[in-house]
């Protein structure tokens, strides 16, 4: 006989910054918690706000473009939700920022962009171009955007195809229900050339894989090829089968992703269960490289509350992981090694990994973000994490991390006797990271 269990679904955290060499004397995720290094970022954008007055913009993920001719003068694309998207240079000043598309009727959901990806030298029907990738939640559509360095105050234009068709939903009602494009990352081909967004679907284990096509006037559209269903129930050591704690008709989804285009590998965090590793192209078996911590651990859900009541742990979950696992980059280097980088929310540290898949993707160990002064505060809460180990001017000579915080300080009232939910994103000098996680 099994039994169903499920976990609660956690809210997201991140950690994030410029290294320090120093340690944490005392670990805060609590007794028997390894002890990790400790960065702190250089700098940090503006604080988004997530309300009317704020445009209703939430930070989210973060993309690194290298201008190669001129690497300090470099953009980080980043998504703020229905705020659109913003583009920061190097020093986190605010570049650009473009809206959402508008909600296509009066009670239509509104353009929502979730996750952000680039890709280099794609082909589009006026040549070559570089271009951000943007899954637009509220449309469940993607967006793409070409980046062109010779307009430094508008450096981006959408040149989505207008023909753009939704990705998972059928209709506009369906749309509306929100189990739409999600987690994103990109991929080119390189036996074939062909450009690839893999992306995820909300609240369902779905991923589908779409090919970039060029459109006339040097649009982008896009074609699906073929979906993949992560599993949503697993058979535990007991004999039992567990899910994790959801409400009801939610199953466990993916978000943050990343492809090894050295290996067409592509890795996917499920976010109350663990990372996999599977093809890019969507073909052959995944594997499950890491649990979280709460894998297995029972819990109800209760509709009053909406909420989740844990039961004890049977102690089958993995041991770096806190859910939600988010911000899934690639740290690469020349020789072909490096490292496989995730935010571990639920205890706001990130996990290192081996990029080896050889190696069984070994765990390598982590580090967390501190603050760096009292308004260059710690990373909490993070969604989105892009790192670039390239050099990017004077500022940045060893590449680049970027984080997004989901718990800005100082806290602004509201005028109701609470606070502005407000995010950003801190900017990290890789260098120090690497010499304080010994990477």
């Amino acid at each position: 006989m099994t039994t169903r269990h499920c976990t609660k679904r956690r809210g997201t955290a991140l950690a994030s910054g410029i290294v320090l060499v120093t340690l944490l004397g005392a670990s805060p995720a609590g007794a028997g918690a390894p002890v990790l290094p400790v960065v702190t970022a250089t700098s940090e954008t503006a604080a988004l706000y997530d309300d009317q007055a704020g445009g209703n913009s939430d930070a989210d993920d973060p993309a690194i473009w290298r201008n190669a001719a001129d690497p300090g003068r470099s953009l980080v694309v980043a998504t703020a939700k229905e705020g659109g998207l913003r583009v920061y240079d190097l020093d986190a000043h605010l570049v650009q920022s473009l809206p959402a598309p508008r909600p296509p009727g009066l009670d239509d959901a509104p353009g929502r962009y979730n996750n952000v990806d680039l890709v280099t030298g794609l082909r589009t029907s006026t040549g070559r171009a570089d271009v951000a990738v943007v899954s637009d939640r509220g449309g469940d559509r993607l967006r793409i955007y070409r980046i062109d360095p010779s307009k430094p105050d508008g450096p981006l234009t959408d040149v989505t195809d207008p023909a753009a068709t939704p990705v998972f939903s059928a209709d506009q009602a369906e749309i509306n229900d929100q189990r739409t494009t999600y987690g994103l990352a990109t991929w080119t081909d390189k036996a074939t050339g062909r450009t690839y967004a893999l992306v995820s679907r909300r609240e369902r284990t779905r991923l589908a894989l779409l090919e970039l096509r060029p459109g006339a006037g040097g649009t982008v559209g896009y074609r699906k090829v073929r979906t993949l269903d992560l599993p949503s129930s697993f058979r535990l050591p007991d004999g039992m089968t567990w899910s994790s704690c959801a409400e009801p008709g939610e199953l466990p989804q993916v978000e943050g992703m990343v492809v090894d285009p050295a290996t067409g590998t592509l890795y996917a965090g499920q976010e109350d269960i663990g990372i996999w590793r599977l093809r890019a192209d969507l073909t052959g078996k995944p594997v499950l490289v890491d649990k979280v911590k709460e894998y297995g651990v029972p819990g109800v859900y209760d509709e009053d509350t909406e909420e989740c009541a844990p039961g004890a742990d049977p102690g089958y979950g993995g041991k770096r992981l806190s859910a939600d696992v988010e911000g899934l980059t690639l740290f690469q280097e020349k020789d072909g090694d490096g490292y496989l980088l995730a935010s571990s929310q639920g205890d706001n540290t990130f996990a290192l990994y081996d990029r080896e898949v050889g190696e069984g993707n070994e765990y390598e160990g982590g580090f967390r973000i501190a603050a760096a002064t009292s308004t260059l505060d710690s990373v909490e809460e993070c969604d989105g994490a892009a790192v670039l180990n390239a050099p990017l001017g004077a500022r940045y000579p060893r590449g680049l991390l970027v984080v997004q915080d989901g718990q800005e300080t100082p806290a602004v009232p509201d005028g109701d006797g609470g606070t502005r939910t407000a995010t950003g994103f801190k900017f990290v000098d890789l260098g120090a990271v690497v010499d304080a996680a010994d990477m």
